[in-house]
């Protein structure tokens, strides 16, 4: 089984890689997990509505070319299906018992995702109706996927 999460920018915070790279480390014994990065685009602060889309869609460019081919693909958006620890457990697990040994998950830039991005999606995934900054999103989906493989072998782990 193979994880990915496919996001935009840097992390600059070496807390949150070290707490990322812990997660990494720990799922190492239930699949091969992998982060890849791709350039966010500057976006000058008082961007109109039209240069916004223009910066999401080159990164959205850049994110379809990393999306592996035969992976189930979440976007995670504020408008996705939210579900708690074990319901995101269940749903991992269906899909790798459909056939499919690959999951990936995307995380846009601080704008979001560009329509062609969700487009290519299997489904849409949120965490809240919050707005979290993208790297922590990073730490709390790495930790959830932790979650969800010890829920599906059946191993304690704190509610």
């Amino acid at each position: 089984m193979k994880i990915t999460i496919l996001c935009v920018g840097k992390i600059k915070e070496s807390f949150y890689r070290e707490a990322i790279e812990e997660y990494a480390k720990r799922l190492g014994k239930y699949c091969k997990f992998s982060v890849i990065e791709v350039p966010d685009e500057e976006c000058p602060e008082s961007a109109s509505a039209a240069e916004e889309e223009i910066v999401k869609k080159k990164e959205g460019e850049k994110l379809l070319k990393k999306i592996p081919s035969s992976a189930y693909v979440y976007a995670l958006t504020i408008d996705g299906k939210k579900r708690d620890s074990v319901g995101f457990s269940d749903d991992l697990q269906k899909i790798f018992l459909s056939g499919k040994n690959e999951v990936c998950f995307i995380i846009g830039g601080s704008l979001g995702l560009s329509e062609e991005v969700l487009n290519a999606c299997n489904a849409k995934l949120s965490f809240s109706d919050m707005t979290f900054p993208h790297q922590l999103m990073r730490v709390i989906l790495s930790e959830q996927i932790y979650r969800a493989f010890r829920i599906m072998n059946h191993e304690p782990y704190h509610k």
